[in-house]
């Protein structure tokens, strides 16, 4: 009996790591293509435009505007309005697309919250430039501000794990109307910055390198001032550059959307999302945090995940911090940043919107850009105040 039961339990134990090692490859894997997971049904054309005819799903039919990106490079912007086809399908007209596409049925297509695929898309005048990191060089988009302090007012946008700093650019935009000038950055590993070693992430430990990178590269050329704009685990980067003492005083605000606080949390979270029960996602922290077995899953260290724990860590935040999020983010919970605002009402303020994870800016674009910009207002000033 005794021998039974011990061969049970190194099955069990055998099957659990396997279990975490898959959980752990999978959401650090390497930036992948793009899954076009949906079919354009029929195309509708009248006197207005086209509608694209797709099945209706939880994303088809979610309130605010997206885009469909195609496998050719094409992209349709469509607009906030969802008009029934019965049984199971919905219409959503195309308000704008990229030069020369014409949408057909047929066509396998990608839902998405990326709404401007470059910076003149998002009527942003923009230069790409390249920064220097440990690890390499990284592109980035410059877009000047104006207004007498535009100079020495820079906000710098960071994006989340598996997006582009193509999704940053909604938040750019909003920086733009206050005069700021922006730095859209890549990093690491991220399909557009340097490659290291295998190509997966580290959750946003070493990325935060290249984001630091980022900013020393502001002040070089002339920021006083700096706004960071993180969304997802692009959050949990900033978070990690405010505690820095090399910044103080140089990073004056945060502003982050659907943020990673608590990388535990999420993985539970996104553990839940792929049909697992939330106790699975445990199984991947040692695979992640020591050294010996995150070696065997190609990363290039081990992710200290309790430095990346902001509600632990909450009493360490020293700047105004503004959280945008939305209890439909089955993603990174919600909750989390209720409690980190909780613990520190004194410098974190959180705006809610009904929208999943971030599309806080697609389900309301006015709503989020007179948000951001009141705070900004109130909380750092516009870039005509010269710092």
């Amino acid at each position: 009996m005794k021998r039974a039961f011990a061969v049970g339990a190194s099955i069990l134990v055998a099957s659990g790591a396997g279990l975490g090692l898959a959980i752990a490859r999978r959401l650090t894997a390497p930036a992948g293509p793009r899954q076009f997971d949906l079919v354009v049904r029929d195309v509708e054309r009248d006197s207005e435009g086209s509608l694209m005819v797709l099945d209706r799903t939880p994303q088809t039919v979610a309130e605010g505007i997206y885009n469909l990106w195609f496998a050719n490079g094409a992209w349709a912007q469509l607009s906030d309005e969802v008009h029934d086809r019965r049984p199971a399908r919905i219409a959503r007209r195309v308000t704008n697309a990229s030069p020369g596409f014409s949408p057909a049925a047929g066509e396998r297509a990608s839902w998405s919250g990326i709404y401007f695929a470059s910076p003149a898309d998002a009527g942003l005048r923009a230069r790409e430039v390249t920064f220097d990191t440990a690890v390499g060089s990284a592109p980035a988009w410059l877009v000047e501000g104006e207004g007498e302090g535009a100079k020495s007012t820079w906000a710098i946008h960071i994006h989340g794990l598996g997006s582009t700093r193509a999704g940053t650019l909604r938040g750019a935009k909003v920086a733009a109307t206050l005069g700021y000038t922006s730095l859209v950055i890549s990093y690491r590993n991220d399909g557009e910055g340097p490659t290291v070693g295998s190509g997966r992430s580290a959750l946003g430990f070493t990325e935060a390198e290249d984001a630091e990178a980022a900013v020393r590269y502001a002040v070089q050329h002339g920021a006083q001032r700096i706004i960071l704009f993180g969304w997802s685990m692009g959050a949990a980067i900033a978070l990690q550059l405010v505690g820095r003492a090399r910044f103080h005083g140089v990073v004056v605000g945060v502003v982050l959307e659907s943020p990673v606080l608590d990388w535990v949390t999420t993985i539970r979270a996104n553990c839940v999302r792929s049909g697992l029960p939330a106790a699975t996602g445990i199984l991947a922290t040692p695979w992640l945090s020591l050294r010996p077995l995150s070696r065997l899953i190609s990363l290039p260290t081990n992710i200290p995940l309790q430095e990346l724990d902001w509600v632990a860590r909450a009493a360490e935040l020293s700047v105004p911090t503004l959280i945008i999020h939305g209890p439909r983010d089955d993603s990174a919970p919600f909750w989390v940043s209720q409690e980190l605002r909780d613990l520190r009402p004194d410098l974190v303020e959180l705006a809610t919107f009904e929208a999943g994870h971030t599309l806080s800016w697609n389900s309301d674009p006015e709503r989020w850009r007179s948000t951001v910009i009141t705070w900004l207002s109130a909380h750092v000033g516009t870039g005509d105040s010269g710092g």
